[in-house]
């Protein structure tokens, strides 16, 4: 890793797409120590910035500067894969120099072997050589290749029996995962990752975010995960109508600071215009007198020296999502018996048997891997089972693909895609759906291939609403949706009329959405009535990262009660009275966690109140900036103490 303070400048960075301007002299520097969340709404620019970052475009003007031999690693939102590798040998091609070295050894063994001229120059230099090269593996550590490639697939959701097996064998969301190995492997100076959590389950997100807090190099990510951006990030860049706008905190401090700021601005400016009539009024009141034309002329010099005070542009553009009235349904949309479904030796879903009937607002949670997504394929005609899976009647289905972006064709028009989906009894005004999707001008024009992922899901949302449907399934609906449309396809649901089926880990998304939640575990679902805030309160969970932690929790434990270590009573006595200290501890942390969050409420709506003076925002900041330090710290020793009371239970 280098020492360089400053890791890479970008200088006066324009960029232009007809007459669109994506970035206009944009110009920041990317340090060391930065871990910086690049935020924006969809089709802002994130994705080509890192882009330009990384090497692979070139900006119309300007320049980005980095340091000789400097390594960036960058894993974009979609790639080619290498179908017939396997994952352990795809994540291993991470080590180019290793791998090189390790050949070159091979070789060398093998003549060293072979050869009987011991006395030889020729002899002396492939021993020379060898040395050299085992010294420079050593300094690459090249040796624990295979350890680190374990920890870190692992870490991100596979197991050991998934090493050897090809990358045609996963889907998508697994196959990215092993790109985002491979990047995080070579250890580069610079990390940028493109929506790096879209495919990844809490546990995995969780691995995520140790990694790159201990991370030593710096990193720049694009997310629309609060959480995940809160919990790493220490800077926010925001691109917003061609601008970058730096901020040295995470996202929901940048939140508070930029609408402070613009309210300033329009504060200031207010003064300013007020201040300019009023001299505007003096000028035209004296400047006819002799007496006073001096003093008029001042005045005039005065406003010409007035530098005027700009007023950030914001980009209130938003999606408008209208789901169209929904045909009736008779009383049962879907219902099961008996319904299985395995792959081979793996049960994913055994002996599910439920209904949901009319109107029904049902979300699928759990882990990746437990069957939400083969239930919902089930569910639309896409994947067969075995038992009995029946649609009531007159029951009309709109899918959404966690996949969705996938299913597009990448050669066709924005315009194409949509038009090709319009048939005769489908009245729409296909430009005027895709203007509400913020596609207008050239980019209808625009091939599929070249749209961001935030994009392409608006385009597939778009296609969604071609047709009327009464049961809606969506399949982690929010990957790739910026804060701002995710807020709108969450109104649009409520306003929804039909059924509806939802996969996903989001609870700020689900609170308020379903009324029913399906719970997967282990091949089978438990069900819930109420919707996802009942559920966790029910479970004295406070988030969905706590219900996914708490199950592996229980996971393991269930493994070790099959094989109890044998103890004696002081010692199985003592255990206990440690365990009991730490669960204890755990519920006062718990306690005082949610005591700094109300705290942290109270002092957020003191900081957005109207009235409130430039001393008191002031005083209040510091109490928020202290209140949100102490949370950070419990909730730190919130998460160390389950660790202990997991590792005491074990």
């Amino acid at each position: 890793m280098f020492n360089f303070v400053v890791m890479i400048s970008v200088n006066e960075l324009s960029v232009q797409f007809g007459e669109r301007v994506l970035f206009d002299r944009v110009s920041f520097l990317v340090t060391k120590t930065d871990c910086i969340g690049l935020t924006g709404k969809n089709g802002a620019g994130k994705s080509t910035m890192l882009k330009i970052l990384a090497g692979l475009q070139r900006p119309d003007e300007g320049s980005v500067n980095r340091p000789k031999d400097f390594k960036i690693g960058y894993l974009p939102q979609e790639m080619e894969h290498n179908m017939e590798a396997f994952v352990r040998a795809e994540a291993a091609t991470a080590f180019k120099e290793v791998n090189e070295i390790e050949s070159e050894l091979e070789n060398i063994n093998h003549a060293l072997s072979t050869r009987t001229d011991y006395e030889s120059e020729a002899y002396s230099e492939l021993l020379n050589r060898l040395n050299t090269l085992n010294e420079r593996m050593q300094m690459l550590d090249g040796y624990q290749v295979g350890e680190s490639i374990e920890r870190v697939l692992t870490g991100l959701g596979f197991e050991q029996r998934d090493f050897d097996r090809k990358m045609a064998e996963f889907s998508g969301g697994w196959r990215m995962r092993v790109e985002l190995a491979k990047v995080l492997l070579q250890q580069p100076d610079l990390l940028l990752l493109d929506e790096p959590t879209n495919h990844l389950d809490i546990e995995s997100i969780q691995w995520l975010e140790h990694f790159l807090k201990t991370y030593s190099g710096a990193v720049i990510l694009i997310s629309h995960d609060r959480f995940f951006l809160d919990a790493i990030t220490n800077r926010t860049l925001e691109i917003s109508l061609g601008k970058v706008y730096d901020y040295k905190c995470n996202y929901s401090k940048y939140e508070v600071l930029r609408a402070e700021e613009h309210e300033r601005q329009k504060d200031a400016a207010k003064q300013q215009k007020k201040y300019v009539e009023h001299t505007q009024v003096l000028i035209d009141k004296f400047r006819a007198k002799k007496n006073k034309a001096a003093f008029a002329q001042t005045l005039i010099s005065k406003l010409n020296r007035l530098e005027k005070i700009e007023v950030d542009e914001t980009d209130r553009s938003r999606m408008r999502v209208n789901f169209p009235p929904s045909p009736r349904s008779g009383k049962v949309v879907v219902q099961t018996e008996k319904l299985g479904k395995a792959y081979g030796d793996h049960e994913v879903l055994k002996d599910l048997q439920f209904i949901i009937g009319r109107g029904e607002r049902v979300a699928f949670i759990g882990k990746n891997g437990v069957g939400k997504t083969t239930l919902s394929k089930i569910i639309v005609g896409v994947e067969q089972a075995t038992g009995k899976m029946e649609l009531g009647h007159n029951v009309t289905i709109g899918y959404y693909a966690q996949n969705q972006a996938e299913l597009l064709h990448g050669d066709m028009t924005v315009l194409a895609t949509l038009e090709q989906e319009v048939t005769s009894a489908i009245k729409v005004n296909v430009r005027s759906l895709l203007g509400a999707f913020l596609f207008s001008g050239d980019d209808v024009d625009k091939k599929v291939k070249v749209l961001s992922g935030g994009e392409k899901a608006r385009l597939a949302f778009a296609r969604l609403l071609l047709s009327p449907c009464n049961l809606l399934v969506l399949d982690e609906p929010t990957n790739h949706l910026d804060m701002r449309s995710k807020e709108v396809l969450k109104e649009a649901l409520l306003q929804y009329e039909g059924s509806l089926i939802l996969v996903s880990h989001d609870r700020d998304f689900l609170d308020g959405l379903t009324n029913r939640i399906y719970e997967f575990k282990k091949g089978e679902v438990r069900y819930h009535h109420g919707g996802i805030r009942e559920f966790l309160e029910s479970r004295k969970l406070r988030s969905m990262t706590e219900l996914e932690k708490s199950d592996a929790v229980a996971e393991k434990r269930n493994e070790k009660e099959t094989t109890p270590p044998k103890e004696n009573y002081k010692a199985r006595k003592q255990r206990e009275k440690d365990l009991r200290k730490m669960q204890n501890r755990i519920r006062k942390l718990e306690q005082e966690i949610d005591e700094l969050e109300a705290k942290l409420k109270t002092v957020e709506e003191n900081l957005t109140d109207a009235g409130a003076t430039p001393e008191e925002i002031k005083k209040h900041y510091d109490v928020y900036n202290e209140v949100e330090v102490r949370l950070q710290q419990a909730m730190k020793n919130w998460e160390e103490a389950n660790k202990a009371l997991e590792a005491g239970g074990n």
